[in-house]
């Protein structure tokens, strides 16, 4: 049963990797390739709506199958791919997402970045699913500093690290305390 079905409102998750400097990006690309990541991130948010700043959107660069897009952008001469939704502000946002969440039974709506997104929606998040990058590549995008005291670790892989891979990872659940 989804949380909207029972009348509860979906749970607000933020997804990203996060090196050990707190770098996400370098310019509008990933600083590192991490095989692994990719495929849970995917699972994560597939069947989902996502919520994304425009500058990450435009760094993907079309929509992601099997999952709502939501672009987040004040830029009102922004061409709405097809099977994109736009809104001009994270609230906006999160509304257009909850009535998606409803519609598809989703229990999870997930933001995606960039930067600016997760900082603004750090404070409403219940939920934390990073993956902790185990090193210190260069980058000018960084995670918000957040209060660690707030979130309880509730789950924890420790994958191996693939032959192609940049960095070792731990991929890790927080909930809100």
């Amino acid at each position: 049963m989804s949380g909207t079905e029972n009348g509860t409102p979906p749970t607000l998750a933020i997804v990203a990797a996060i090196a050990a400097n707190g770098v996400i990006g370098r310019g509008d690309q990933l600083p590192w390739h991490i095989s692994g990541d990719l495929k849970r991130f995917r699972a994560i948010t597939w069947g989902k709506p996502i919520l994304m700043g425009r500058r990450t959107f435009d760094a993907i660069g079309r929509p992601l199958p099997g999952r709502t897009t939501i672009v987040i952008t004040r830029d009102t001469g922004f061409v709405t791919p097809d099977g994109v939704m736009v809104a001009p502000t994270l609230g906006a946002a999160l509304e257009k997402a909850e009535r998606e969440a409803e519609r598809i039974g989703a229990d999870e709506i997930v933001v995606v970045g960039g930067a600016q997104i997760y900082a603004q929606a750090l404070p409403l998040a219940n939920r934390l699913r990073l993956t902790e990058v185990h090193g210190t590549p260069e980058g000018d995008i960084h995670f918000p500093d957040f209060d660690r005291a707030q979130w309880r670790e509730v789950a924890r892989e420790e994958p191996p690290q693939g032959e192609k891979d940049d960095f070792a990872v731990s991929y890790v659940d927080y909930e809100r305390v």
